[in-house]
């Protein structure tokens, strides 16, 4: 066990990010794969590879071939820890996505070298630059006939308003790829195409003069070589880390996800330049790593991690201090005293106990129903972590239960899986009917897909043609009890207990907030935190 410094100095927390199908889950697997935390490296969709994803462990993502929600692993690669969160690309699991961007130090964000930037990819992109989080691209499917790769780097710097700086260099691309080379290293790698193992051939070159290339990779490959490594020389200012750590510049490598190759050299290089764990701001102070007490919050919940025991998780980053199994620290929400029996690290939904976790690190805690997302955790300081984003659902159908005799199931299934954050449950005083509201569709079948299966309640969805949910407060009660009243069928509760107008359009909506001047108007579930800071 070393001291805290050690200890943070040791720790690598990112995100992998992209637009979906870019790659990112099968780059996941490789990165589990160098550190050895798994012998044979699965993918999402394939024909030859039949093991599918580590990451991928819900039945629907294997079914669908897409990532639904972020799986946290942490595996050891050469001295470092790096915890390592894999999210979903799919539009209408960003929430989760943006969710997960709060609780890490830097991003991995995949490009497809065929599609270029993507409109998710630039809407995610425009998260961390909120936060100025470093962010490295990776260029995958190098092996597919796509862009040229200048083309893409300038598509990167208009698109993701980003300064970029290649620190590896693809030979040729598609069916007549070669390799790439590393500006960082200055190595060669042949590409050798192997889906599952790890390629062990790596050249060092020291100049890239050397006619020994051409012998390597043909001629006309080497001099084409020799005259990109000498553009981005002239074109890219030196490589210097200082403004990757401010989040103004990102360096880019080229490789193929699948083929398993290129990334090693990123993986080497993101060690070596990726930033430590970072401060994080609350209600109260700014929190520095290296403080010695333990202070932490919660920006993941996830039922049933494993079907069999109906568990639910929630995934806690650590910001400050130690934190120690079997010691009391204060839920400040909830100003009560809580200890941890089983904390848990995972690897997708394979869990190692932990007697201890330090700044950076991503713990699981088993959750009996008390954590909401954005709680905090401290050794007794009342404060509150902030910016873990909420949003305003679009979508509101009407659950409605298919099997009378599985109501209690049903209601215990719905109030866990909405607690995950996915969606949002609002219920109707008159006659108890439950409306849920989501970002996008998909999530209305994983959720019907889920209570099924993992709670045996059968459920079906009516759409409501409601325009937005709006929080209501009011110092004038009885100025609050009139609207109710008047407007009782479009008013429901949330799973808190407040007042929630469901508004059924924009114009109606805009005639109440001039109607009421006595009322405020809340289109995020957050205001009270907001209200607090």
């Amino acid at each position: 066990m070393g001291t805290i410094q050690e200890e943070i100095n040791r720790r690598r927390t990112f995100a992998i990010i992209s637009h979906p199908d870019a790659g990112k889950t099968t780059l996941t697997e490789k990165f589990l794969l160098f550190g050895g935390a798994i012998q044979t490296a699965g993918a999402v969709k394939n024909n030859k590879i039949t093991k599918t994803a580590a990451s991928d462990f819900m039945e629907i993502e294997r079914q669908r071939g897409i990532s639904v929600a972020t799986s946290v692993m942490a595996f050891h690669y050469k001295d470092r820890l790096i915890n390592l969160l894999d999210t979903p690309g799919h539009r209408d699991f960003a929430e989760d996505t943006y969710r997960t961007l709060t609780a890490v130090d830097s991003v991995i964000l995949v490009v497809d070298c065929v599609k270029g930037v993507e409109a998710q990819t630039e809407r995610l992109m425009e998260v961390c630059r909120m936060r100025n989080t470093p962010v490295i691209v990776f260029i995958n499917k190098m092996d597919l006939e796509g862009q040229d790769p200048f083309d893409l780097l300038d598509e990167l710097e208009e698109k993701l308003k980003i300064q970029v700086r290649p620190l590896s260099w693809p030979i040729s691309g598609g069916q007549s790829f070669k390799g790439v080379y590393s500006l960082y290293e200055k190595e060669l790698r042949l590409f050798n195409p192997d889906k599952t193992k790890i390629a062990k051939e790596v050249l060092s070159i020291e100049d890239i003069a050397d006619p020994e290339l051409d012998d390597l990779v043909t001629t006309e490959h080497a001099e084409q070589l020799r005259k990109d490594v000498e553009l981005i020389e002239g074109v890219y200012e030196t490589w210097d880390p200082t403004p990757y750590l401010q989040g103004e510049l990102a360096p880019v490598f080229f490789g193929s996800a699948v083929n398993n190759f290129g990334i090693q050299e990123m993986l080497d290089t993101f060690i070596d330049i990726a930033p430590d764990p970072r401060p994080r701001s609350t209600d109260v102070r700014e929190v520095t790593p290296t403080e010695p007490k333990f202070t932490g919050f919660i920006f993941k919940i996830h039922a049933n991690i494993d079907p069999r025991h109906r568990d639910r998780i929630a995934f806690m980053r650590v910001c400050s201090g130690q934190f120690k199994r079997n010691t009391f620290f204060t839920h400040t929400r909830l100003q009560k005293k809580m200890k941890f029996a089983n904390p848990a690290t995972f690897l997708a939904q394979d869990k190692n106990l932990v007697d201890e976790a330090w700044p950076g690190d991503v713990v699981g805690l088993y959750d009996t129903g008390t954590f909401k997302i954005g709680d905090t955790l401290t050794e007794g300081e009342n404060m509150q972590f902030r910016g873990i984003p909420s949003f305003s659902p679009e979508i509101f159908k009407e659950l409605v239960n298919k099997d009378p005799m599985k109501s209690k199931q049903l209601e215990k299934g719905i109030q866990q899986l909405t607690d995950e954050g996915v969606a949002q449950l609002f219920v109707r005083e008159l006659g108890n009917r439950k409306i849920v509201g989501t970002v996008g569709e998909l999530q209305f079948e994983v959720i019907q897909y889920r209570l099924e299966h993992e709670y045996g309640a059968k459920c079906e969805f009516q759409a409501k043609k409601y325009y937005k949910a709006c929080w209501i407060v009011s110092d004038n009660e009885s100025k609050l009890e009139e609207f109710k009243r008047i407007k009782g069928t479009e008013m429901v509760k949330d799973k808190d207990g407040n007042d929630v107008f469901l508004a059924p359009s924009k114009f109606l909506l805009d005639m109440e907030i001039a109607n009421y001047p006595d009322l405020t108007f809340h289109f995020t579930s957050e205001f009270k935190t907001s209200q607090a800071s």
